[in-house]
């Protein structure tokens, strides 16, 4: 019976290239079927992911079979919130650090904001939790958590938090939380580089600040900059090349508008600001971020993937230094892509709503 459902979900699909008239076919194959929101995912091993859906759900899929991972902290499921990204300490095989953001109320039950924890897993139960950071104030509002992690080659930790719809206060404040890039050593602790460490009043965690809801972050493996891409309002979605210290413009620079139509702001650049490298116009609503870095995959290498939400399909941007030059939609109408990832022996795999995770089978 597996084997016939394996045949069956191993499809044939065409995408377009819409930067030429060539039509390539490509397969992928659903591994882990039967999944609502998976928001992330990670391998423990080649045949084990542990997958966070948003409601609230750690799931470890291993030889076929799910297991719900118990002792999971208080996960608010609101709006956009809810079990959010999940990441391994680069020595996780040492140490088992796992390390996961959720929207959380932290024993305040006025709303919610993002948290980052990291624990370790024994017997399929959540032990040793430590909470790392936890974005003050509460909100109840349900937009803009963020968030992804990321680790640099120094076992720095990098996380999303998005503006958490409060774009007017949060953003451009650098004593509040909420739509910025954060920087910390993995067990929590400030870096002594940070740029506001100095700044009496700052959230000394900061790593760069005026963003409206980054939901990509990786990192480019010829560069080693950080890059992430974050949700405009209607129309203004950003890639960006994460420095120390800097303001990316939120809210007064954007190439979106309001939902409604109308402007917040004539400015698509503003002094002191860094501007996006790509926007896009309309929005495509971009979820989860990988730079192919495989070798599986000789024709998309060292190119970006990226999910699209809105328009349901994988898109791939062209990567020349630090400018897309081409963009490319893959599997048009295969569902909001929210997660990817690059399994350890090359493989990319890909998170779809309401369908699961899918192998990219290449050609």
């Amino acid at each position: 019976m597996k084997n016939i459902l394996s045949l069956i979900s191993t499809l044939v699909i065409t995408f377009n290239v819409f930067s030429s008239n060539l039509t390539i076919e490509k397969k992928y194959e659903v591994i882990v079927p039967d999944l609502n929101i998976p928001w992330s995912f990670v391998f423990l091993t080649e045949n084990s992911i542990l997958i966070t859906e948003k409601t609230g759900k750690l799931i470890l899929f291993e030889n076929g079979i799910k297991k719900i991972i118990n002792g999971l902290p208080e996960i608010v499921d609101i709006g956009q919130g809810g079990l959010l990204d999940i990441e391994l300490h680069p020595n996780y095989k040492e140490n088992g650090w796992i390390y996961i953001t959720y929207a959380s109320s932290n024993d305040d039950k006025n709303g919610a904001n993002t948290s980052l924890m990291r624990f370790q897993i024994k017997s399929n139960q959540i032990t040793n939790k430590e909470l790392l950071y936890s974005a003050t104030p509460n909100s109840r509002k349900g937009q803009h958590f963020g968030s992804r992690i990321i680790f640099d080659d120094d076992n720095n930790l990098y996380f999303s938090i998005g503006d958490r719809g409060n774009r007017n206060v949060n953003p451009q404040n650098i004593k509040r939380d909420g739509g910025k890039i954060y920087k910390l050593q993995d067990d929590g602790s400030i870096p002594i580089d940070n740029p506001f460490v100095m700044d009496r009043y700052s959230k000394k965690a900061i790593f760069s600040y005026g963003h409206r809801n980054p939901q990509g972050m990786a990192i480019n493996p010829l560069t080693n900059d950080i890059w992430i891409h974050e949700h405009g309002p209607k129309g203004g979605d950003e890639i960006n090349i994460i420095k120390s210290g800097k303001n990316y413009g939120w809210p007064l620079a954007s190439y979106g508008v309001n939902y409604i139509g109308t402007k917040f702001t004539d400015k698509t650049s503003i002094k002191g600001s860094e501007n996006p490298i790509h926007y896009w116009v309309p929005s495509i609503a971009p979820s989860g971020m990988i730079f192919v870095d495989s070798d599986k995959y000789p024709d998309w290498k060292n190119n970006i993937l990226i999910g699209s939400l809105k328009f349901e399909y994988l898109h791939m941007c062209i990567v020349k230094g630090n400018t897309i030059t081409k963009e490319e939609k893959l599997y048009e109408g295969i569902g909001r892509v929210r997660s990817l990832e690059i399994s350890p022996e090359g493989y990319i795999y890909v998170g779809v709503e309401n369908l699961g995770i899918i192998k990219i089978l290449p050609n």
